[in-house]
């Protein structure tokens, strides 16, 4: 009999051993699981969530009042209270509400804007302790299928944790201004209608990227987002900062609309004016003439910067934006049906 009890409590022992270590095995967590877990709690205090507000007239009493016209995602640039976020978050709003990871808001004040990146600069007075800034990576070395993950305000639920991975490299999405964006990241991690403007991460926690429009006719997620890369973010941000605008370099020129070299059938970018005092003008581009009879003579054609054809604007402003202010670049350029090369040296340009 006290065999039997003896066996029992020894089998009952075995029990909650083998219980609690089922628990222990059940409660931890993977490798992958601790790293999202610790980016997560890193990184989230420095995404804000923006509220964009438009002004409104009562009809019956006339008073002007501030109503909320969107809403979207942000991430602290620096300790001076700059804020980053997509142009199309901001744009045509009259105020803009900056609110923290600790429920806090703050006023913003618009500090500058390329519309034709989909990026924009917010500031906010905050104190230093509040603002966490965002730990920067590259994108140029980024690889197809690598881990990534997407903090947001996705219709309106504040700090929003998706993860995915890198689905393609080298795409192109158009801004609101029309003009193309270069070497886009594609991502399957979750973007929908409020993470605009969020920061798209790579496995150590840094800025790959801007997460800027999804890809569905339903207009939530459908498996494809986009992302701003951080390279590019890197090259204006820091401009709008200091000039409100995205300075850029550039010939000195303005060409005639692509459409109008499609109707022409001209492949490359037709130079319409040069400015007299530019640096193009000095090295000998010519734009369109005119005719003591009132006939217009085509000018220059620009098909190739540095050995690379181009044939039309975005690809021309995105071989220029490679160089900084003050490089010399060489033109391939066509003449009355003769090719010539042209050496100029890019001056500061305002993005149009």
């Amino acid at each position: 009999m006290i065999r039997l009890k003896k066996a029992f409590l020894y089998f009952l022992f075995w029990l909650l051993f083998l219980s609690s270590g089922l628990m222990a095995q059940s409660t931890e967590l993977l490798p992958d699981e601790k790293n999202t877990i610790e980016i997560f709690q890193k990184i989230s205090p420095s995404v804000v969530f923006i509220t964009s507000l438009v002004l409104r007239r009562d009809f019956f009493t006339l008073d002007v009042f501030e109503i909320p016209k969107g809403t979207g995602s942000g991430f602290i640039w620096d300790k001076e209270g700059h804020i980053v976020t997509n142009y199309h978050v901001v744009e045509g709003a009259s105020a803009l509400n900056v609110t923290l990871s600790d429920n806090t808001t703050y006023n913003a004040q618009l500090v500058g804007v390329a519309p034709s990146k989909d990026l924009a600069v917010l500031k906010i007075k905050a104190p230093s302790h509040l603002l966490n800034p965002i730990p920067l990576g590259t994108s140029a070395n980024l690889q197809v299928g690598q881990k990534v993950l997407a903090i947001g305000n996705p219709f309106g639920l504040d700090h929003t944790l998706t993860v995915g991975v890198v689905s393609a490299l080298g795409r192109e999405i158009t801004s609101m201004t029309q003009r193309k964006i270069y070497n886009v990241i594609q991502t399957d991690a979750a973007i929908n209608p409020g993470n605009s403007g969020g920061p798209l991460l790579d496995s150590k926690g840094r800025l790959i990227g801007v997460n800027t429009a999804i890809l569905s006719p339903a207009g939530a997620f459908a498996g494809i987002g986009f992302a701003i890369p951080v390279d590019t973010v890197k090259r204006v941000v820091p401009q709008l900062i200091q000039h409100g605008k995205f300075i850029r370099p550039g010939l000195g020129i303005s060409v005639m609309a692509d459409s109008i070299a499609n109707r022409l059938g001209v492949k490359g970018i037709i130079v319409g004016r040069v400015n007299p005092e530019s640096n193009a003008a000095q090295a000998g581009l010519k734009g369109i003439s005119r005719t003591s009879r009132g006939e217009y003579i085509l000018g220059d054609i620009i098909v190739a910067v540095d050995g690379h054809p181009v044939r039309n604007y975005d690809e021309l402003a995105f071989l220029l934006e490679k160089h900084e202010i003050g490089d010399i670049v060489e033109l391939e350029v066509l003449r009355q049906n003769r090719k010539i090369k042209v050496r100029v040296k890019l001056e500061a340009v305002e993005e149009d």
